[in-house]
């Protein structure tokens, strides 16, 4: 088990480098997180959805992803409920009390894949969530807790030391721990301090104190680097001005939704050295862009409102006079179509509501949703013959002439049309669709040569890229933790 003293210390990405590390070293090792709060998630081949992290994971591993590798999956809606994923199926909407209230039937799914991976791997590599030691969720915790002690594995801490007080939050967390856990706090075998920036030789002296006082060994301290994986909660992303190229030839801008979800899906663009990309809701950059994307939303009538609050319509319509073209990804789809109506109140108490009207659809939500791979080919506005891929998680569905791409759903078999395009607004459910390379590139030399400049041919190969940033962080890793004091806590 990794866990940390608190969310965002580094566990899922040392969980990933000792994926790719142990699984070079040829161990059969499969990644685990019990329970994931996250709106960056992926879609398996059988239409399971798991977290983005442990399919990043998986892949670390050389493993297609599956649902036993995030049995349960929460995905907060902003209205106090979340819709809780169990073994990559919607299973209920709950509030956090509701959700505690089946802490037992939940933890029954949670260890029966435990059992399933325990038979078929070598190794789990478990990924904690926020702090183990959150005292008033001890009786409840499903993800932190239970899944070491089903095990008797052993814990290694992750404590981030960029923010400050990382000594006193491991010691802290390791001791009440010691109070209220004792069985857990003894399976703790060692902690790392990570996004160090610092001189390591002023750190030693800490590290011996803390060393001594705790009793766990130092097992590596991991110098602050830039991955380019996602994040599993997108800070790191919303923040990163040096990805903004302000000298770039194309510039995107991707609106900031409150309830924005499947982020990842815009990662594509951060390769693109020609590209400068960013997330606001300022008119002046929006008018400024050459292609404005609205993203998937976890709530999107909510979303919705909110726009049209801003006069969003108008400000589209502007950035379209100056020759800007508009795109809808999944929930952002919906919003450019003509009414989305809500009768089974899904998306909240408002029954319908006019869209942005830049797309001849109408989209109604319905209970059921849609999660499922697919194949697709372009039937306009791109030339592209390549097969693409992508993927569709959506509650609603969109009626309309869908004259974008021609889609096989890899769950089922069905074979239909997907996205609608009109002049220089077009929108699709497919997640993931800039992930085609081609595509991606189509895309951008579309507004080259609005500017006069020469097409470019495609240079990113995207999950390529991914595939060489597991790499380089399993390299970085193994150059910074005592694997030797690993291998010896893991019995290897």
């Amino acid at each position: 088990m990794i866990t940390g003293t608190h969310s965002s210390a580094g566990k899922s990405l040392l969980v990933t480098a000792l994926c790719r590390i142990l699984h070079r070293r040829g161990l059969k090792v499969a990644p685990f997180k019990a329970q994931n709060m996250s709106l960056q998630s992926y879609i398996c081949q059988d239409g399971s959805e798991i977290g983005l992290a442990q399919a990043i994971q998986a892949m670390a591993c050389g493993l297609e992803p599956e649902y036993t590798f995030n049995p349960i999956l929460l995905k907060p809606e902003g209205n106090g409920k979340s819709q809780v994923i169990v073994k990559g199926r919607l299973y209920k909407r709950l509030t956090a009390k509701d959700y505690y209230k089946e802490k037992d039937s939940l933890w029954r799914e949670v260890s029966e894949t435990l059992r399933n991976l325990q038979e078929r791997f070598e190794l789990i590599i478990m990924e904690g969530a926020g702090s183990p030691a959150e005292i008033n969720l001890l009786d409840v915790d499903l993800v932190n807790i239970k899944p070491p002690l089903f095990f008797r594995a052993p814990v290694i801490m992750v404590g981030d030391i960029d923010k400050g007080g990382a000594f006193a939050s491991l010691y802290g967390t390791l001791e009440l721990l010691k109070i209220f856990q004792r069985d857990y706090a003894s399976l703790v075998k060692g902690y790392v301090i990570n996004k160090f920036r610092g001189d390591l030789d002023i750190l030693k002296p800490g590290l011996e104190r803390f060393s001594a006082l705790s009793g766990l060994p130092c097992l590596g301290v991991l110098p602050y680097f830039d991955i380019s994986l996602s994040d599993e909660d997108g800070f790191s992303f919303f923040n990163k001005g040096h990805l903004q190229r302000r000298e770039a030839a194309v510039k995107i801008v991707i609106v900031t939704l409150q309830h924005i979800s499947n982020f990842s899906d815009f990662d594509p663009f951060y390769l693109e050295e020609d590209v400068e990309l960013r997330y606001s809701l300022n008119e002046g950059d929006l008018l400024d862009a050459d292609i404005i994307i609205l993203p998937g939303s976890k709530n999107t009538l909510s979303d919705l409102k909110r726009l049209q609050d801003m006069d969003f319509k108008n400000l589209l319509k502007k950035a379209m006079e100056r020759g800007a073209e508009i795109i809808g990804i999944c929930g952002g789809f919906q919003m450019l179509g003509e009414r989305l109506l809500n009768p089974y109140q899904i998306e909240g108490e408002e029954r319908e509501l006019e869209g942005l009207g830049l797309l001849d659809i109408t989209t109604t939500f319905f209970p059921e949703k849609v999660t499922t791979q697919v194949k697709a080919k372009a039937l306009s506005l791109f030339e592209t013959r390549e097969d693409l891929w992508g993927f569709e998680i959506h509650k609603g569905v969109s009626f309309g002439d869908m004259n974008l791409f021609e889609i096989q759903r890899l769950a089922t078999g069905e074979i239909l049309r997907d996205g609608r395009c009109q002049g220089r607004v077009w929108g699709t459910y497919l997640h993931g669709v800039f992930t085609n390379d081609a595509l991606r590139r189509e895309l951008i030399n579309r507004h080259r040569q609005k500017k006069g400049l020469k097409p470019l041919e495609v240079k990113i190969r995207y999950k390529d890229a991914v595939d060489c940033s597991i790499n380089r962080l399993a390299a970085l890793v193994e150059r910074h933790l005592r694997l030797e004091k690993v291998h010896e806590i893991l019995g290897l």
